[in-house]
């Protein structure tokens, strides 16, 4: 989870919502990395997850993951557990829960539906504090520098 925290702490940098991402291939060696590039690529699909995966798959030139494990800082939303599913990851491990976007024990709860064709075994929480610091912080600096903004606004008559 360390190495995601890396990745997340990259994607805060960037000006990225700061969520990383690694997948570790079954020799406990990293097979790929992201971190959220949403922005600054125009991607909706610039997920970290979606890129750890991409790049896993690349290189070991398969569309599907097997035996590998997925980090990732914050809990899947429904569009990258659809991904995880299809790539057949084995293990999730999050750190942070989302209760707004989250699919995996939050909102859809994406891996228990009927038409789920893959679940990997799921452990959330892990490193939990320390991803929830790096996403409390980058909003909040969101919310100082709109507040700034606001307030160097002079009212029109």
């Amino acid at each position: 989870m360390q190495e995601a925290l890396i990745e997340a702490e990259r994607a805060a940098a960037l000006g990225e919502t700061p969520v990383g991402a690694v997948v570790v291939a079954p020799d406990g060696s990293i097979a790929g990395r992201g971190h959220n590039l949403v922005i600054s690529v125009r991607d909706p699909f610039g997920h970290a997850e979606m890129r750890a995966i991409r790049q896993a798959c690349e290189a070991v030139q398969s569309e599907r993951l097997p035996g590998y494990d997925l980090y990732v800082t914050l809990e899947p939303c429904t569009m990258c557990a659809a991904a995880i599913s299809f790539a057949r990851i084995r293990r999730l491990y999050f750190g942070a829960w989302d209760e707004k976007g989250g699919a995996v024990e939050n909102g859809v709860r994406f891996f228990s539906a009927a038409t789920c064709h893959h679940a990997p075994e799921i452990y959330g929480g892990i490193a939990q504090a320390e991803a929830a610091a790096l996403l409390r912080a980058f909003f909040q600096e969101r919310r100082d520098e709109r507040a700034q903004v606001n307030a160097s606004r002079t009212p029109r008559d």
